[in-house]
């Protein structure tokens, strides 16, 4: 057989591509007991959609999302009401044992709900401001001042989170007249994107010169485009080592804000670029808010930069897998999986790496396999009814009758007490 010579002299813009840039270096900033930036890995952040003035709601939400993997979790506080209802939020979170970041996000009056509800800014591990309804022309730096005072006051971090869809009227406009006498004007797109950005940093420039530090600031860029979140990212992260926090927001329903969120933010993150992130999902009626962490979990996981949960290896099927067995054992093993890790996470240390495959005939089944931890090669159509168990790489057993499932998740547990729990055992002396 011929073999291809390996040419190594690849483009540069290749090169790029093949692996993940280094991260760019970034201030950390503490959030409660969570650091954001500089050597931390992604954070996972999320947010409530209750009523925060409904505190038991709120409370069953963020315990439920921060149980899910999210280590920072967001509340809008639009009111007296919900402000007055944060550091009750607080206290029953305490008692539940969970100690999960909390950060305010204001609107429009965050100046006065903060002022007047001291209790709330002690009890926010940090602040959401949005520069474009902070406050509007003399207002604004009054009331953008008055924020970042209170932020110091109570030593809390802010995130100066711009938003397209409330950007500042007044620096677009400034912009746009500034493009109209260039030789060569930008598309008003590439304006809006600039305004964005320049929003970010000014915004960033003017809390500093108030007295917060650069540890005290992450900076959010949000629009719903793809491209467009990649380009105003870009051109962020090489005007400033502010920690930055991604999300598209209005990313949408289902498998569109899946989609949309991961592949923006996966080019992002391969560049090296992203401290935390959101994937902002619009929940189904009657959907899981949850699923945005475990979306954002899977995104870090997938790419390599972090491990939440043991990996799930599954054949799509085909023709010779007319069975649905090998399809409803690999989910079933994956949601006992994600179901136990809060406990696991403690009592067996390092699980997160354990990888499973379950495989639905002969073709690549025990290849799989064998290169799983555990894994097992269901038998596919016409194939003999007896499935092989693959343990590092060994066949360890072979099953067969109408337990195979339950057997195999058997054979998983074990395998997890056996080679986790040691860690934390310690041996006799």
């Amino acid at each position: 057989m011929t073999h291809l010579a390996i040419n190594r002299e690849q483009p540069s813009d290749l090169r790029i591509l093949r692996e993940p840039q280094p991260r760019r270096h970034t201030v950390g900033v503490a959030v409660g007991g969570v650091m954001v930036g500089g050597t931390a890995p992604v954070v996972v952040q999320s947010m409530t959609n209750t009523d925060t003035a409904d505190i038991d709601a709120t409370v069953a939400q963020v315990a439920a999302l921060h149980r899910a993997g999210s280590e920072i979790v967001r509340l809008t506080v639009d009111r007296d009401d919900s402000a007055a209802a944060v550091p009750r939020i607080r206290e029953r979170l305490e008692r539940l044992g969970l100690d999960v970041p909390l950060v305010g996000d204001f609107h429009y009056i965050g100046h006065k709900l903060l002022a007047d509800h001291p209790a709330c800014a002690e009890a926010l591990a940090k602040y959401r401001i949005n520069p474009g309804n902070v406050g509007f022309r003399e207002k604004r730096d009054r009331q953008f001042t008055e924020i970042v005072e209170m932020a110091i006051r109570h030593d809390k971090p802010v995130r100066i989170g711009v938003n397209w869809g409330s950007l500042d009227q007044e620096l677009l406009t400034r912009l746009m007249d500034d493009n109209q006498d260039r030789g060569s004007p930008m598309s008003a797109r590439e304006v809006t994107r600039e305004a964005i950005v320049q929003s970010a940093l000014i915004s960033a420039e003017l809390a500093e010169s108030i007295g917060l530090p650069r540890s005290k600031i992450i900076l959010s860029a949000k629009v719903s485009q793809v491209q467009d979140l990649i380009a105003v990212y870009i051109e962020l992260a090489g005007r400033t080592d502010h920690a930055l926090h991604l999300g598209l927001t209005e990313a949408g329903m289902g498998s569109k804000g899946i989609v949309a969120s991961s592949a923006a933010m996966g080019i992002l993150l391969q560049h090296g670029i992203g401290d935390t992130i959101r994937i902002s999902l619009t929940p189904e009626p009657g959907g899981d808010r949850t699923r945005e962490v475990q979306v954002a979990q899977e995104l870090l996981q997938t790419m390599g930069f972090r491990q939440f949960v043991p990996v799930v290896a599954a054949c799509p099927g085909c023709g010779r897998t007319t069975s649905t067995v090998f399809q409803e054992l690999a989910r079933q093993i994956e949601d006992d999986l994600r179901r136990n890790m809060p406990v696991w996470r403690n009592k067996y240390p390092g699980v997160e790496n354990l990888q499973v495959a379950v495989m639905g005939c002969i073709v690549n089944g025990p290849g799989e396999s064998k290169h799983a931890n555990i894994g097992i090669s269901l038998p596919g159509t016409g194939e003999s009814p007896a499935a092989p168990v693959f343990i590092d790489g060994k066949k360890a057993a072979t099953l067969r009758g109408p337990t195979i499932a339950k057997d195999f998740q058997d054979m998983v547990s074990d395998y997890i007490e056996q080679h986790y729990g040691k860690a934390r055992t310690p041996t006799a002396g």
